[in-house]
């Protein structure tokens, strides 16, 4: 369970992506059915930290107050040496068990632990060939927004962070939590590229008008059969047109975000109510129990009965 979070304040790191790591898991969201960590911002010199935009941070505490937490974020710094200090502490954090979480160039400073060796990881794509040859153990993926490895997520650049960081409470607290953040955030649960996740209120990618409508008409209907045909009809396009278009604004075909968006919506039913798997199965257009666990097991990794005995106790805990 994830209840408690530091954040690296390290000498030069840029303010976005420090921002990141504090507006997910540093304010209490309670009000709106999100969660409130226990969270605190440690440097190794506490003081005056100089960010990348030339103005300081007060930062108060030192590493010894991470010690024990469920969860380190790491954000971005440069490509260059880090102080030695930050490297011990998190080498021994990991050991403990604590989940570690880079943002951007924030993998560099993970790679110089050796924690990274043996796995793949993100960072920005401008990055990823120096990652690549700096660390040469490591097996950079400069094509993803994060890479979930277990005990380390590492997310692609800037706006990526935010996807790793609903990813990883997503992972460890269940969609409710993860959907309250992001509607506050007023950002998408989640982008191409993670895992699949339904918000109650989903925020569409919002594209041509054209297009955005007929979203919208999708997740009313996930229950039906809905093909490329009708939707270009509904679109008032022809189905080759609809189909480039579609890709061209959402990035990715009709077919890949209809599976998602049913997905997503059996992920909220699995949590939040006691309706048997071949039921959210028809409603979620999947026709059967047996396609459903063929579809959670593909994207993530787990059944159906699983996913619910965790994360529909968690959100009652």
């Amino acid at each position: 369970m994830l209840r408690s979070v530091a954040v690296l304040a390290v000498e030069g790191l840029p303010p976005f992506e420090f921002g990141v790591a504090c507006e997910v898991f540093g304010i209490d969201r309670r009000d709106t059915g999100g969660p409130a960590f226990d969270f605190r911002v440690v440097t190794a010199h506490p003081g005056r930290v100089r960010t990348s935009l030339g103005f300081d941070l007060v930062v108060d505490d030192g590493l010894e107050r991470a010690e024990g937490v469920d969860l380190v974020v790491v954000p971005a710094h440069g490509t260059g040496d880090v102080d030695p200090a930050y490297l011990d502490f998190l080498r021994r954090a990991h050991a403990a068990g604590t989940t570690i979480l880079s943002i951007c160039s924030g993998a560099f400073i993970v790679a110089a632990t050796g924690l990274l060796d043996g796995r793949r990881a993100a960072t920005h794509w401008m990055h990823a060939d120096e990652l690549r040859a700096k660390y040469p153990a490591v097996t950079v993926d400069p094509d993803v927004l994060y890479v979930d490895e277990g005990s380390i997520v590492t997310s692609a650049g800037t706006s990526a962070g935010i996807d790793a960081c609903l990813h990883l409470v997503r992972r460890e607290l269940g969609a409710g939590p993860a959907n309250a953040i992001a509607r506050r955030m007023v950002t998408p649960a989640q982008r191409d590229g993670g895992q699949a996740q339904f918000i109650a209120a989903p925020i569409t990618e919002r594209c041509s008008d054209s297009l955005a409508g007929v979203m919208d008409w999708m997740l009313v209907h996930l229950d039906r059969e809905l093909t490329v045909d009708e939707l270009a009809r509904r679109a008032l396009m022809s189905p080759r047109t609809f189909a480039r278009r579609f890709r061209a604004d959402v990035g990715t075909t009709p077919g890949a975000w209809l599976n998602r968006q049913r997905l997503l919506r059996a992920q909220q039913l699995l949590e939040a109510t006691d309706d048997t798997l071949e039921s959210i199965a028809q409603a979620t257009g999947f026709g059967s129990a047996a396609v459903l666990r063929h579809h959670f097991a593909r994207v993530l990794q787990t059944t159906p009965t699983a996913y619910r005995r965790t994360f529909a106790s968690a959100l009652a805990s």
